[in-house]
């Protein structure tokens, strides 16, 4: 029996399906500082690359009607790691400035007693996401205790 040799993965780009492709540029564009890298020309088959510095990182596609559902089996949320947690608070004020709801009020940590936290949110269309940095948010509040906080937005 070969056993075959595995690859080290990473997490290439996220493919987002959305409801008003106009509307969800505009807004991964304000709020995370996206640059649009490529788009459809094709009204029946519209679609945007996203990403920073040339890299793709977001893909979203208008092929869908309705609001992101939390209660059929998918994607739970899409996270954004950053360096520091004053990074995530320059998120968090461009955010408020486009009057975003906040699964929490402001940073809080990952679970009770982690460096790591971040701030919880969603895009227009209702999925969740994350921008988080890996330390900072010690003394952070931990809003599901021990349990890790992104799982339970």
């Amino acid at each position: 029996m070969t056993t075959a040799i595995r690859p080290q993965l990473a997490t290439g780009h996220i493919g987002l399906n959305v409801s008003d492709l106009d509307r969800s540029v505009d807004f991964y564009q304000r709020a995370l500082g996206f640059e649009q890298l490529a788009a459809s020309t094709d009204d029946n088959r519209r679609w945007a690359f996203l990403g920073a510095d040339g890299k793709l990182m977001v893909t979203l596609w208008e092929q869908s009607d309705g609001a992101f559902s939390t209660e059929t089996p998918g994607l739970h949320h899409l996270s954004f790691q950053v360096d520091t947690i004053e990074q995530v608070r320059s998120v968090e004020a461009v955010l408020r400035e486009l009057a975003v709801n906040f699964a929490h009020e402001g940073v809080v940590a990952h679970g009770e007693g982690v460096a790591s936290g971040g701030i919880f949110f969603a895009d227009p269309d209702g999925i969740r996401l994350e921008v988080y940095a890996p330390t900072g948010a010690e003394s952070a509040p931990a809003p599901t205790g021990a349990a890790p906080t992104c799982g339970f937005f």
